[in-house]
């Protein structure tokens, strides 16, 4: 069979005005929040009869906790000493560089302010929130494959996508498309799960299983992605293997906790 090669030539730039550029991963960001919002609005607090006010607060917590967490666990996991040098560079985050681990830690300390103002529990929040965050965590790769940044090893898969942009000249896989097909199918999982199951599940039960799946998807993708920098080469794990076991391990935790303990709802 002969080795079919998709050429990957797409420039990350939707169109310039001035000074002003709207970039795919720009506007893939700002999708995942807005289609996130709706759908919360439309099948958690309509549902439960929540009022919007507490959404939007929710909404703003989430934003901040993913933007500035993101952008700090890249700065700090993945290249510290770079920005060490340009610590201005840290504010470019629209050049790339978010960590998705990052992400995760910022979402958790920001959800504590939440929780704090509106009386309902931690996992009740989380359970809800990591619905959408899958979701998101789909667009972000596509618009790192808009980037053609993240990809795989050099594959014959018939499949492979051949970075023009990045300076490839043979196929990569293309894991992006891998996590954002995973990470897609966990939102509608977990969006059926918690219809059909949001009066009587222990809280946590989502949360629990939204850690091992992502983070689980994400620790065997990395086996075929090529090291974002320099140190992981000659890393057995890389840093984003290590990064998600914690992650694993808690949810796993977590589910136990849930089938020994009737959480109330």
């Amino acid at each position: 069979m002969m080795l079919q090669q998709i050429t990957w030539d797409v420039s990350p730039l939707i169109f310039k005005l001035g000074a002003l550029q709207i970039r795919w991963y720009g506007l893939f960001f700002a999708l995942a929040f807005y289609l996130g919002y709706l759908i919360l609005e439309k099948q958690v607090f309509k549902r439960e009869g929540l009022k919007t006010e507490m959404l939007d607060r929710l909404a703003t917590y989430v934003v901040i906790g993913t933007v500035v967490g993101a952008r700090l666990g890249h700065v700090f996991f993945y290249e510290p000493q770079s920005y060490l040098r340009d610590p201005i560079s840290i504010l470019k985050i629209w050049e790339g560089g978010l960590a998705s681990h990052g992400a995760a830690i910022g979402i958790l300390l920001a959800l504590i302010l939440f929780v704090r103002q509106t009386g309902k529990t931690y996992l009740w929040t989380l359970d809800r929130v990591v619905i959408v965050v899958a979701l998101g965590g789909c667009f972000i790769r596509m618009g790192n494959l808009m980037n053609s940044e993240i990809y795989g090893h050099f594959t014959s898969l018939p499949w492979g996508f051949i970075f023009v942009r990045d300076g490839q000249a043979d196929p990569r896989h293309p894991t992006q498309i891998y996590e954002a097909l995973s990470y897609l199918i966990l939102f509608f999982a977990l969006l059926a799960y918690y219809r059909k199951n949001y009066k009587t599940m222990n809280e946590g039960t989502i949360f629990g299983i939204f850690l091992i799946v992502l983070f689980g998807v994400r620790f065997l993708i990395e086996f075929v992605k090529e090291p974002q920098v320099a140190f992981e080469q000659t890393m057995a794990l890389n840093m984003g293997q290590w990064l998600s076991v914690p992650f694993i391990l808690a949810g796993i935790a977590l589910l136990i906790y849930t089938k020994r303990k009737k959480v109330t709802n």
